[in-house]
């Protein structure tokens, strides 16, 4: 049965969508004809249709058909959807219910495309880009635009023109030998020409009668063009296979070179199919591994404790003031590779670390005119919260930045290098990626790991790039060189069927890209060298997911399931915990789900005779920043390693404390004695410890001991210094006092500053914080979300107006004139409201406002007096006062609408 056969059918198959009551003739009348519900899912699914809230229906429905509004719709949709779609666009227009479905299942029977077809069509119909009933499906014409095929712009499907778009330019005369030599008989005129061959290429019988005559070679040429891309190139002398097709009007020329395989012919060949290979049903999510819930919960657990542990590692070492902010923004390579060797870990994954404390407001520019990197006042208060606040604070920015660390190190379309806290980074997708991988993660039960490529594949049907559909992408590997030793190729430009290739996304990928989606050993494959932004993106977020502890082992913990409000277990309902509850509630109860997980913090260390202390695991606060200025970090991990040297304990005196404040320290955070190594080194730097004294002159050395002196005067390695004596107790220095005390440190002294008064001038350890900074706001993907307040009264206010906008009114004893307004005296308009206001009814006038602006309105109304009219404006959907004086007329509405 052929497709023009199906077109005359009645019957309708069981299962499919029903259309509206009645025969809509536009979009705006099948908007008009839904109820408040289904306007409420067209605004919620196309959010960018409410910017500014149309005043009627028959504006609402001429935005949705704008092309822009068109093409962010079509990127939503889903694989199976957007087939839908694609093959509508090359179905007739309109097309029956029956010729769609054939379209997919080739007249076989499909259980899966039976029962899927209706929801895609429903979901079609409610984003407004399909309209019509079943008999008389149309699809919006800017989407049958978009997805029609042509010679710059292959359809997705493979196919080309129909008979009559691709013989549109062809002479009456080579029609005819068309005509003749396909064996049909001559016509009178193009148009009936045209018509026959139609009819003979949807004539099932017909059509294989006339190949079941063709040469082998003909019928190899047909098979590499059928599924796409249909064009190719021929000789000036084509072959003899060619040429047989092209007389019989099997391939019809488009120009002097190029041949095109008409729609007719490749469904034929097809079997009626539009798509080589339907996709109705999403793919499943694949278990990679399955462990015990508690073991994917310890794991994430300490992987949560370590995210806390780098980032706070990280701004502490940029208390004093990070690296220079380059000129066009963002931190150097050099910085970047320094940060990456302190944090021990890849340049990516430093990268990663670096925008996570960006994007959650603890890191940022000091403003300064020497611009340089520096903590925020809010990393202050990030570290008075407790650690699994912090932790859930960090995952929050993460899961709202638009930022993206996998950038970093690659190049902008302009072939500028994308650097990490520099411009450019924002991709708009990246949050929607990332909650959608985690949503299909928490579809498996706990404990279960995901197959990352089984959870790429089903996120590419989900969300796949337009014109990469699977037929496109196998037409790309057919359709090239179609005509291969028979005279055709493929023609230039013509992209294989498939939109030539994924869509740019304004950055490629870096160099470092596969190895931050690998999150330092995470399992996740890097991303394919093809693979569109999304596909970067989900990679991305698996791997960083892995590293900040939303996974562990690639299984989402039972932590991250409860911040992300879904339910902690599978098999629950929706208001299982977890599920369906406020932000605020969420992060606490994520918070106390972690935090008997996390390492408890202890209030001593191990002191060694190897002037070493071991802290047994992470310190208390006050402890570890203590610990931090007495002694220096050797060895990070289970245990803490610190190491006391004479430059640590010096900077521990710098700051105010004494030989016996050190020892009464160690004493009281100890498990073991002091031993006796350590107590002679505090002694002895404290017994050198401010002897010699620095001040201002520009700088000055001071010290009872003019033997002291003579020998630095003496030292060759104070040159630099240019010290010269004043007195025999001190010593003049062109140096200024920093650089002074730097300097005679670095001989082996021990020198402390002084005061203008002479006093010892203590070194406070104040960390440099920038001003009060808020944290980037992220890029959004479009216009955001509405929510129900904003839908509820948009579907009123839309509702309103169409109301004015559609009344009848009654033919009005002076007749409209300009703008369309009523025009009515002053006393014909005021006895015409005070008779509306007595009977309740309605009417319709003409209003011009303040700023000189005309409208038309539908208002009951209520009260007239102090020449004004107070009444219900069904245009506004409320109740207001109109001056009398600035209404151009009035007229009554028809008896129906009263």
């Amino acid at each position: 049965m052929g497709i023009g056969e199906l077109d005359r059918e009645a019957h309708v198959p069981e299962g499919r969508p029903s259309g509206t009551a009645g025969t809509p003739r536009t979009l705006a009348e099948a908007l008009r004809a839904r109820g408040d519900d289904g306007l409420t899912a067209l605004l919620r699914s196309r959010p960018d249709l409410l910017g500014p809230v149309p005043n009627d229906l028959t504006q609402l429905a001429t935005r949705a058909g704008t092309r822009a509004s068109v093409v962010r719709a079509l990127e939503r949709l889903d694989r199976f959807s957007l087939q839908v779609a694609e093959a509508l666009a090359v179905a007739p227009d309109p097309a029956p219910y029956p010729v769609l479905l054939e379209l997919f299942s080739g007249g076989r029977e499909e259980p899966e495309i039976e029962a899927a077809l209706p929801r895609a069509v429903t979901l079609l119909r409610e984003q407004a880009l399909l309209w019509g009933e079943d008999d008389r499906l149309r699809l919006v014409r800017t989407a049958r635009e978009v997805l029609s095929p042509s010679p710059q712009h292959p359809s997705p499907t493979g196919l080309g023109p129909t008979v009559a778009e691709a013989t549109a330019g062809m002479s009456p005369g080579r029609l005819q030998e068309i005509v003749a030599t396909a064996g049909l008989p001559s016509t009178h005129d193009p148009v009936s020409a045209v018509a026959a061959l139609t009819a003979l290429f949807t004539d099932r019988e017909r059509m294989g009668a006339l190949l079941d005559t063709a040469p082998p070679e003909a019928l190899s040429v047909l098979d590499r063009l059928v599924w796409g891309p249909p064009y190719g190139e021929v000789t000036a002398r084509p072959t003899a296979p060619v040429g047989w097709l092209r007389d019989r009007g099997l391939l019809l020329p488009v120009s002097p070179r190029t041949m095109v395989l008409p729609r007719e012919v490749a469904l034929h060949l097809r079997g009626g199919r539009a798509h080589r290979a339907p996709e109705p049903r999403a793919p499943e999510v694949g278990v990679a591994r399955a462990y015990r819930p508690q073991a994917v919960d310890s794991a994430a657990a300490g992987q949560a404790y370590a995210a806390l542990a780098t980032v706070e590692e990280l701004l502490k070492s940029w208390d004093h003031g990070g690296p220079a902010v380059l000129r066009a923004g963002g931190l150097a390579v050099r910085d970047l590779k320094r940060t990456a060797a302190a944090l021990d870990v890849p340049e990516p994954v430093a990268a990663f670390w670096l925008e996570l404390a960006y994007g959650a407001g603890l890191l940022a520019s000091d403003g300064e005119a020497d611009e340089r990197y520096a903590p925020t006042p809010a990393y202050d208060d990030w570290l008075d919260q407790p650690p699994a606040e912090r932790w859930a604070r960090l995952v929050g920015a993460w899961l709202a930045a638009t930022r993206t660390p996998g950038l970093v190190g690659g190049q902008d379309a302009k072939g500028r290098a994308l650097s990490a806290l520099g411009p450019d980074l924002d991709r708009a997708a990246a949050p929607e990626v990332r909650h959608r991988v985690l949503a299909l993660l928490a579809t498996l039960p706990p404990g279960e790991a995901a197959d990352p490529e089984s959870l790429l594949a089903r996120l590419r049907w989900e969300r796949p790039t337009r014109g990469t559909s699977t037929a496109g992408r196998a037409a790309a590997g057919t359709g090239a060189g179609a005509g291969a030793g028979a005279g055709a190729g493929s023609a230039p430009g013509a992209g294989g069927g498939s939109g030539a290739g994924p869509v740019a996304d304004g950055g490629v990928a870096g160099p470092w890209a596969s190895e931050a989606a690998r999150g330092a050993g995470t399992g996740v494959p890097a991303p394919r060298p093809s693979a569109d932004l999304r596909e970067r993106l989900a990679h991305w977020a698996l791997g960083d997911a892995e590293l900040l502890g939303v996974t562990g082992r690639g299984a989402l913990s039972t932590a991250a399931r409860a911040l992300l409000n879904l339910p902690l277990d599978t098999a629950a309902g929706p208001g299982a915990a977890g599920g369906g509850v406020e932000p605020e509630v969420a992060v606490e109860r994520a918070a106390e789900l972690l935090e008997p997980l996390l390492p408890q913090a202890v209030d001593h260390v191990l002191l060694q005779a190897d002037l070493t202390a071991v802290a047994p695991g992470p310190l208390l606060r006050p402890l570890a920043d203590a610990l931090a200025v007495l002694a220096d970090v050797e060895s990070k991990g289970g245990a803490t390693v610190y190491r006391f040297t004479p430059g640590s304990v010096r900077r521990a005196l710098d700051t105010g404390r004494s030989a016996s404040d050190l020892h009464a320290f160690l004493t009281a955070h100890a498990r073991t004695p002091v031993p006796q190594p350590l107590a002679y080194l505090i002694d002895d730097v404290a017994r050198r410890h401010g002897h010699l004294r620095i001040g201002a002159a520009s700088a000055y050395v001071r010290c009872d001991d003019d033997a002291l002196l003579g020998e630095i005067l003496a030292d060759r390695r104070s040159a630099a210094l240019r010290l010269r004596r004043l007195a025999p107790t001190v010593l003049a220095a062109q140096a200024d006092p920093t650089s002074l005390l730097e300097g005679l440190r670095a001989m082996g002294y021990a020198p402390s500053a002084e005061s203008a008064e002479g006093d010892v001038l203590v070194t406070r350890a104040d960390a440099y914080r920038t001003p009060p900074r808020s944290a980037p706001a992220p890029v959004p993907d479009g216009p955001p979300a509405p929510d129900t307040t904003l839908l509820t009264a948009a579907v009123r206010a839309i509702r309103a107006g169409d109301h004015a906008a559609t009344a009848v009114r009654r033919e009005p004893a002076v007749p409209v004139t300009t703008g369309g307004l009523p025009r009515t005296s002053a006393a014909e308009t005021l006895a015409t409201v005070q008779a509306a206001a007595l009977t309740g009814s309605a009417v319709w006038i003409g209003y011009v406002n303040a700023e000189g602006a005309a409208s038309q309105r539908v208002i009951a109304p209520v009260r007239v007096e102090g020449g004004f009219v107070t009444g219900y404006d069904h245009t506004a959907d409320e109740v207001r006062t109109y001056p009398l004086h600035r209404i151009t007329g009035v007229a009554e509405l028809a008896d129906e609408e009263v």
